[in-house]
């Protein structure tokens, strides 16, 4: 077999790869794939913007979306825990957290993908997390993400000294830095301080790169045309769930009209994706979010109370 073309990972590649490496290994997945009908839903969404005139104000489905994922975690709080598990001493412990904390993948625009920290997002109104979203896509705009990813590769080593991993520290470090096609470039000298200089209220730092609380991918808003829905979703520890948002796609669906026959029509569909950690959480647990969920979609008109 002949190969063409080889590409070494760069330090965002390797961070992804380990990350999803480690949730395999680690996780027993459960997902299900919950199909919401958005049909009276996208007609009060549009509602949202009619008096929006500045484009970058207007509230996009991925907010809406991820507002109602958070409505639907508040009312699991379960969902929003993160978890400590010793497999050998079959010891575990869930955290709960009083924020909801988005770990978001970006597409910057240079191309690359980036997951960002979206912070408290439970607690912002949607005009709110709109400000917050597009105030992480200007500050990404303006950072150097090999230096960034590199300020959250040299805390995760600490953070593995510290809880004794020293030959998983110490094959990293010969990973990343001994010279070769493999090695990972940071800034220095002359450009790592002018980089610096930048204030961090300007730039990203590892404060928005560090994983949330859980994460929400939306795959409907990198290709619009998906038919179909995500079946596996990598929850990335120490999270314990995972969702992805796909596209709305129409689709035959059986309804009750005025006169109580059931008749088949066309509706608007957006597949929802939810994977969650079997260690943490069974299914059982995940109803009441579901339940949750169909109050909104079955009255779409509460997105007005959240803008």
């Amino acid at each position: 077999m002949s190969v063409y073309k080889k590409e070494y990972f760069g330090i965002a590649r390797k961070i992804v790869s380990n990350m999803t490496a480690e949730s395999c290994e680690e996780i027993p997945h459960v997902s299900m794939n919950y199909d919401a009908d958005v049909t009276d839903f996208l007609k009060e969404f549009k509602k949202l913007n009619e008096d929006v005139t500045d484009r970058t104000q207007k509230i996009t489905i991925n907010t809406l979306m991820m507002k109602v994922i958070c409505e639907g975690l508040k009312a699991v709080p379960k969902m929003n825990c993160t978890l400590k598990f010793n497999r050998k001493l079959v010891r575990g412990t869930l955290e709960y957290h009083d924020n909801i904390d988005i770990t978001m993948p970006m597409i910057l625009k240079n191309g690359e993908m980036m997951t960002v920290n979206m912070h408290d997002m439970g607690n912002k109104s949607l005009t709110q997390m709109t400000d917050a979203i597009n105030d992480t896509i200007r500050r990404a705009n303006q950072t150097d993400m090999n230096e960034v990813m590199y300020e959250v590769s040299a805390d995760n080593t600490y953070s593995g000294l510290r809880h004794g991993k020293v030959l998983q520290t110490l094959r990293r470090a010969y990973g990343s830095k001994m010279p070769g096609k493999h090695m990972v470039h940071s800034l220095t000298g002359k450009k790592k301080k002018q980089y610096y200089a930048i204030p961090e209220e300007e730039r990203l730092t590892k404060h928005d790169i560090e994983q949330g609380t859980t994460m929400i991918t939306n795959f409907g808003s990198i290709y619009n045309e998906q038919k179909g829905s995500c079946c596996f979703l990598d929850i990335v520890p120490p999270q314990t769930t995972a969702f992805a948002v796909n596209a709305v796609q129409e689709r035959p669906v059986v309804t009750t009209d005025e006169n109580g026959n059931k008749i088949v029509e066309v509706r608007s569909i957006l597949p929802i994706t939810v994977a969650f950690d079997h260690r943490a959480l069974d299914y059982g647990d995940c109803v009441p979010f579901l339940r949750k969920l169909d109050s909104i979609f079955a009255d779409a008109s509460v997105v007005q109370s959240w803008k």
